[in-house]
């Protein structure tokens, strides 16, 4: 997987019990997945279409820092499909425990917003195996 972004846990993202809201991370996901399906699509006109089930397996505290990782897992004619994954990563020791892991897919759009196809290249470049051929 490569690393898309990194956040930080600040006070204005948390809830009442000094959690990060699972909103504020949905957020994250969506924009660092986005933000891979512009560079693999080589188009910013990508819209997301569906976030499978995410669980939050760690708590996220304010000050933490959160890597964003993503994997292509497939391409289709119209969209795309990441595995994605937040980690907290532990700036003393520098290691990285996982927060939640979710699947996302965005879609290639005309400017109606309509579907349309991948470039052929990228498609090839691909071939639905996730990793770059």
């Amino acid at each position: 997987m490569e690393r898309i972004t990194t956040k930080i846990a600040m006070a204005k993202d948390l809830g009442v019990h000094g959690n990060l809201f699972g909103g504020n991370m949905l957020s994250w996901i969506d924009e660092a997945g986005a933000s891979l399906a512009y560079k693999v699509c080589q188009s910013a006109n990508m819209v997301t279409v569906k976030l499978e089930e995410v669980v939050f397996k760690k708590a996220v505290k304010e000050g933490m820092l959160i890597h964003i990782y993503g994997k292509v897992e497939s391409i289709g004619n119209t969209s795309i499909r990441m595995l994605m994954e937040a980690r907290k990563y532990n700036v003393y020791t520098g290691e990285e425990e996982p927060v939640t892991t979710t699947k996302i897919t965005f879609v290639h759009i005309d400017p109606q917003g309509n579907p349309i196809p991948i470039k052929e290249e990228v498609k090839k470049k691909y071939s639905n195996s996730g990793e770059p051929t």
